[in-house]
């Protein structure tokens, strides 16, 4: 942490960042002196030597983050994809082939092969460059950069006096003398030298809401015995879970809600424990399921290509005898079975989901969260500040028979109101529950003569008012045990009764009704001091003989989107499970809140004593883990997608920033932590929990629109690839010149790049869905032949009906095949989109239809126009297209027949 002089347990802060927990709870541990002496430092503080020679040790106070890569390395990762690589080898093969052939034969098939090849490698990566560069411009942009200060005691020499000044944040060192008071934000990981009624608000690390008080109190480890760690399997999440709870260690990122403090900065930087969990997410992610799922389709493709070409090259070099042409002719095939626009169309769908989403405020900082938002099928989700609105509020002033009571809400508003220093959450929600009823109007009558300030030990704030005839009354609220063991009546309806056994139990059992529900409970009473009749300063001894009014129960409510988007969320297959740092009773109840059945909570302590079977057995029935800490979180999220789940995380604090890392998709809001924003996928600019059910409809737009690429693409160029091989084996000449295979390629591909736009079927949205490469490659082997039947007939009409049966007329052959072969493959487009009757029961979108059309346009022309010859081509006759109408409307009725057949053969159509 520091140069340490003579302490090698120290030193040690140099390991490896998972001991970051043990490092610094190990200061905790021990006494104030030998820390001030650990870190060779005193509390009159450091001097600027001192401070120097430190930030070139440590550096400077802040954390990791990720950055993004330069534009150059952009770039580079727009080309990384194992489609692209195909490509760019054929065309290398393609220009090399050029030296090997005569001029005649092959050199312009060769350069036009190349320009083709290079033209589809460069739309591919360009628009998914444009679209990452302008993704990663807006990440930056969103990322929020505070700029703060701390109070620090310094000195310029060793003998100067201390001074006491501002510095910024970054400047921290560990050694340094700090002072906090209420709204400051803690700047480093500390240790209390002294403390005055320091509460800490610890939400963003452990999603506990209510602010917990820390002390300069010397701490005793129940996991250690004689400063020796316990040989357990599971020491270093107890430190974890130990370090959060040390009521002498305050955490940075945590703020302060009321008190002071001096303490001492025991870490900085990458070396705190907010420090070690930013460290913990930077660097390269875990394959998500959509990462998997293209990887498999596409190796699937590769595979497959793989087999084929050589099949094609060995029939037309043995049939036709030239091995060259032949050679041309299977790099051509190559290029006609790789799906080349895959990641255009991927980048194309992603890219329109992410401006969609961006419409509903939502900022997609990567593209791969929309595909994988669709695929969820389990969404774990934080409670404090996602379900619920991170905020307290008053739901009842009950008496002691457990009515509303306006009573007790007057004395709980004259206690919160007269009281000094910040208010507490929960002062702060009886005051704006009391500012909306007007009934409290004449309470202004009332002064302040004295308070009793809250501490940890008395669990009570009291305060002494007086009345306009100088009558005071001292009005206590607290703790329900802390309260009944200084009272001694109750008010019951204007009585004051003794309080025995039996009602005092009844009032345990009352608020123990309530605490079960979720309630935090306190109770209110006063006691009569007489015409002033308080003794200045009001003493503890002073709290006494009280009389009970009532009970005040507290809530962190659930947002009013919770309910709506959970039955959502249920409807369209996704289950809720709930990962809290909060205890588990207040967690059960906003589960009910916002109907979620809690069942029986599993717990963090549970979790580190089960093995990896018997936890993932409990992660499937549970709906509940609660008091977990951030490690607790991951290994939960982990083990869902160990049992093939596909995995969101919703959460906003700093203990939610690895289970964000680590989930599928990491979903985040703008008022969340920086860390968990820097380690979410999806940020929400509003908390309004329905856009998820809009994100995992769009999610599962986007993959049903790359599925229909793929099934189009990988069973049109199947079918033609058994069409190619059909007609190699019988026909004196290549079915095909290369050039035309690659043109014919392009305009197929042409033809799918508004898919993007196009709709989905309602049935396709109603439940998760996951790539199955299993499925894509039945579906090319059961849908491919199809074509390849009326690709045999137009075979045949061109050499039975046209004559074109001999080398000297095989352009007239070529050019019959092309217009067909592409229109088919066109027609595939809106066959397949659907599992319905297309242009009756399914029409695709406008952009779909315009693009066809125009791809329909330019093949049947291409024959027609002077590029036709250049690339072997020539005029067709006009009898020769009522021929083609009649094939292709055949291959719509098979298709559709083979569709059908195909639905109820496997139970699914994508």
């Amino acid at each position: 942490m520091t140069q340490i002089k003579s302490n090698a347990t120290v030193n040690s802060r140099r390991k490896a960042d998972t001991n970051t927990p043990f490092l610094i709870a190990q200061e905790g541990r021990n006494s104030v002196d030998a820390t001030l002496s650990n870190l060779s430092t005193s509390k009159q503080g450091l001097t600027q030597d001192d401070v120097e020679d430190r930030l070139q040790t440590h550096g400077v106070n802040q954390v990791s983050h990720e950055k993004a890569p330069n534009v150059f390395f952009q770039l580079l990762a727009a080309f990384n994809n194992p489609f692209i690589y195909v490509l760019i080898i054929l065309a290398i093969i393609s220009d090399i082939t050029n030296y090997w052939l005569p001029k005649e034969h092959g050199q312009p098939t060769s350069i036009s092969s190349v320009v083709i090849i290079g033209t589809m490698v460069t739309l591919s990566a360009a628009l998914r460059f444009i679209q990452e560069f302008r993704t990663n411009k807006a990440a930056e942009a969103l990322k929020s950069m505070v700029r703060t200060t701390a109070t620090v005691r310094r000195r310029a020499h060793t003998n100067a006096p201390e001074e006491v000044t501002e510095i910024a944040l970054q400047q921290l060192v560990p050694g340094d003398i700090i002072h906090l008071m209420a709204g400051d934000m803690i700047p480093a990981d500390i240790k209390l030298l002294e403390a005055r009624d320091l509460f800490i608000s610890q939400a963003a690390l452990t999603g506990e809401s209510i602010p917990v008080e820390k002390t300069d109190t010397p701490y005793q480890s129940p996991i250690y015995i004689n400063n020796k760690a316990s040989e357990t399997a599971n020491a270093d999440s107890n430190h974890e879970a130990e370090l959060i709870e040390m009521p002498n260690i305050c955490l940075m990122g945590t703020n302060v809600s009321s008190g002071t403090a001096m303490a001492v900065v025991v870490a900085t930087g990458s070396e705190t424990y907010f420090g070690s969990l930013a460290k913990s997410i930077i660097g390269t992610r875990s394959q998500t399921a959509f990462d998997r799922g293209v990887n498999s389709v596409s190796w699937l493709l590769i595979r497959f290509m793989l087999v084929m070409v050589p099949i094609v090259l060995l029939i037309n070099g043995f049939t036709k005898g030239n091995w060259i042409d032949a050679a041309l002719f299977a790099l051509a095939v190559a290029v006609g079975l790789t799906p080349e626009m895959l990641p255009m169309i991927v980048s194309s769908n992603l890219a329109k989901g992410a401006m969609m989403m961006a419409r509903r405020k939502v900022v997609v900082k990567h593209l791969n969260a929309i595909q994988n938002f669709g695929a969820m099928d389990v969404l774990c989700t934080d409670k404090t500040g996602t379900l619920t609105q991170d905020r307290i509020i008053l739901e009842h002033h009950i008496n002691v028979q457990g009515s509303n009571d306006e009573h007790v809400l007057a004395l709980a508003w004259l206690n919160s109101h007269h009281q000094s220093g910040l208010k507490n959450l929960m002062d702060q929600a009886i005051l704006h529950f009391a500012k909306e009823n007007q009934t409290l109007s004449h309470l202004s009558r009332f002064y302040k003569v004295d308070e009793l300030p809250f501490d940890f030990v008395r669990r009570r704030l009291s305060i002494v008012v007086g009345d306009e005839h100088d009558n005071h009354t001292l009005i206590c609220k607290g703790a329900v045990e802390e309260m009944l063991a200084i009272a001694t009546h109750i008010n019951d309806n204007g009585h004051v009764i003794a309080l025995d056994t039996t009602r005092r139990e009844k009032l345990m059992a009352l608020a123990e009704q309530y605490n079960k529900q979720g309630f935090r409970v306190l109770l209110v009473g006063t006691r009569d001091l007489g015409i002033k009749g308080c003794e200045l300063p009001l003493q503890k001894d002073d709290e006494r003989n009280l009389v009970v009014h009532g009970l005040l129960t507290f809530l962190d409510p659930p947002k009013e989107s919770a309910i709506t988007a959970i039955a959502a969320l249920r409807e369209n297959g996704v289950m809720v499970k709930v990962l809290t740092g909060d205890n588990p009773v207040v967690t059960s109840k906003v589960c009910r809140d916002v109907g979620l059945e809690p069942g029986e909570p599993l717990l963090g302590t549970e979790i580190e004593r089960l093995d990896d079977t018997a936890l993932a057995q409990l992660v499937e029935q549970r709906t509940i883990f609660a008091k977990l800490t951030p490690l607790q979180k991951s290994r939960v999220l982990k083990t869902l997608q160990k049992n093939g789940h596909t995995v969101g995380f919703l959460g906003d604090g700093i203990n939610d920033a690895p289970a964000l890392r680590d989930a599928d998709v990491g979903i985040s809001v703008d008022t969340g932590t920086d860390i968990a924003k820097e380690s979410a996928d999806i940020i929400l600019l509003e908390k309004n929990l329905m856009v998820l059910e809009e994100g995992v409809i769009k999610g599962r737009e986007t993959f049903g629109n790359i599925i229909k690429y793929l099934n189009m693409t990988a069973s049109s160029n199947f079918g033609n690839v058994f069409s190619v091989l059909i007609a190699s084996a019988f026909l004196p000449f290549l079915p095909m010149l290369a050039i035309q295979l690659l043109i014919q390629n392009l305009l197929y591909d042409i033809s799918q790049l508004a898919l993007p736009w196009d709709r989905m079927d309602k049935e396709f949205l109603r439940k998760p869905r996951k790539w199955d490469a299993q499925n894509i490659g039945r579906f090319m082997v059961w849908l491919g032949p199809t074509s390849s039947i009326f690709d045999v007939t137009t075979f045949a009409l061109m050499w039975f009906v046209f004559g074109a049966n001999t080398p000297a007329h095989q352009a007239l052959f070529h050019s019959g095949w092309f217009i067909e072969g592409l229109l088919s493959q066109t027609l595939v487009v809106h066959m397949l989109r659907t599992q319905k009757i297309p242009f009756i029961q399914s029409t695709a979108a406008l952009p779909v239809i315009v693009a066809t059309v125009l791809v329909v346009v330019l093949g049947i022309t291409l024959p027609f126009s002077p590029l036709g010859p250049l690339v072997g081509l020539q005029a067709l006759p006009w009898h020769y297209f009522p021929w083609l109408v009649a094939i292709l409307f055949s291959y719509c009725l098979v298709a559709q027949s083979m569709k059908r057949f195909y639905i109820r053969r496997f139970g699914c159509w994508f």
